[in-house]
């Protein structure tokens, strides 16, 4: 294929990164191959034509959705017109399940390859889209280790590429002035995580504000660098405290999350894709996170697994303490407050979270996913024979301490 035309789907900040990684990766298989579709500033930066910048529809729950299902059933007519007058080579759907599957019926209807990328834990939860999944998607790319079993013993085609999330751990260069400038402190260093979503933000961080409060009053030496996705949640944020919060010692960042989770003792964290780097780094955390007793009256029918956070659901066990508010947060601070506790005064209880952490990304955290992905596409496609190479020569991680 000597020009192939690849289209995007992409709605989640992160996935706006990863898929940032594979357009590049792509590029380097096939130089004249052009890139357009729906996405981000990073997928921008890395040469896709945008036609829409879907990730600032980025949304999480029912409430949510609701007052921007018009603008999502429009962007998902303008994909339709695009497969049928552009008639692209590939679809690569990147996460953001909801509004993707949209973006996967209208490729099939057009006779466009589809291609998932970060494809949706259905394992996890709503197995019973997965005749959707063989409907509407012709090659899934995994990203955790035990998938690819499931998938095929639902008749579907798959293989495993990794995680992209290992490949920017790996390629991040962290800001050594930063970390030199804040590494000094003679208490312990907490690594506060509210969240990439205005939404969730607004949900978790008063709540680890009320636990930060307490964890203060019990280790008045402690800092806590707080690592915020934008500026304006830093400053919402920031606004959130009381005037007696100004004696707390809390720094708010932007930007610097690797750099904090990095420096940190521990971290007290909302369940994400963060947590891989937590892992990959060695940084013992405490995971909370939140739901409406609506949404969880509705996912407490669909999913069959116990745990939201990504290490724990690898490892079969609970390494990272999670605790979810449903409803009401007032039990979840306090547990998340008595698990920080205990790794604040015992050393020997973060030894043993990050000794799990570290032994189980030595088993899964490689580094070239992006790239496995890449070829995975080409391959498919018929593309340059670089594309053939062999998927098992992803490289492990170094061990980070």
């Amino acid at each position: 294929m000597s020009r192939p035309n690849v289209f995007f789907s992409v709605g989640e900040p992160s996935g706006d990164l990863h898929a940032a990684k594979l357009i590049v990766e792509l590029q380097k298989l096939q130089p004249r191959a052009t890139f357009r579709g729906f996405g981000g500033t990073r997928m921008a930066e890395a040469g896709c034509r945008l036609d829409y910048e879907l990730t600032d529809l980025a949304v999480v729950g029912f409430v949510e959705v609701l007052p921007k299902l018009r603008e999502f059933f429009r962007v998902a007519g303008m994909a339709s017109d695009i497969f049928r007058d552009q008639k692209p080579d590939a679809v690569v759907l990147v996460d953001f399940p909801g509004f993707n599957w949209h973006i996967a019926k209208r490729a099939k209807q057009h006779g466009v390859p589809v291609f998932y990328y970060l494809p949706p834990q259905l394992w996890a939860w709503g197995s019973w889209r997965i005749g959707k999944m063989r409907r509407y998607v012709d090659h899934v790319m995994c990203n955790l280790p035990f998938e690819p079993d499931w998938y095929r013993a639902r008749r579907m085609s798959v293989e495993y590429v990794g995680h992209p999330f290992f490949d920017e751990v790996d390629q991040r260069q962290l800001d050594t002035r930063f970390l030199a400038a804040w590494q000094a402190h003679p208490g312990n260093q907490v690594a506060v995580l509210p969240g990439s979503r205005t939404r969730e933000v607004r949900h978790i961080w008063p709540m680890q504000l009320a636990a930060i409060r307490e964890l203060a009053r019990r280790h008045p030496q402690t800092r806590f660098l707080v690592a915020c996705l934008k500026s304006q949640h830093c400053l919402w944020c920031e606004q959130q405290r009381r005037p007696e919060d100004r004696a707390l010692n809390i720094e708010f960042f932007v930007g610097k999350t690797s750099e904090i989770i990095e420096l940190a003792d521990c971290a007290l964290m909302k369940s994400g894709s963060v947590s891989l780097e937590m892992m990959a780094r060695g940084t013992p955390a405490v995971v909370v996170y939140h739901a409406s007793r609506a949404l969880y009256a509705i996912a407490s029918r669909l999913t069959r697994v116990k745990s939201m956070t990504l290490p724990n659901l690898i490892a079969n066990k609970t390494i990272m303490p999670e605790f979810l508010a449903v409803g009401s947060t007032a039990a979840t601070i306090e547990k998340s407050i008595e698990a920080m506790d205990r790794l604040l005064r015992d050393p020997s209880e973060c030894n043993r979270q990050r000794d799990e952490l570290l032994q189980l990304s030595q088993q899964i955290a490689r580094a070239g996913a992006s790239r496995e992905a890449a070829q995975a596409i080409c391959r498919r496609l018929g593309g340059d024979s670089a594309a053939t190479q062999s998927v098992g020569e992803a490289r492990t991680l170094p061990r980070c301490a």
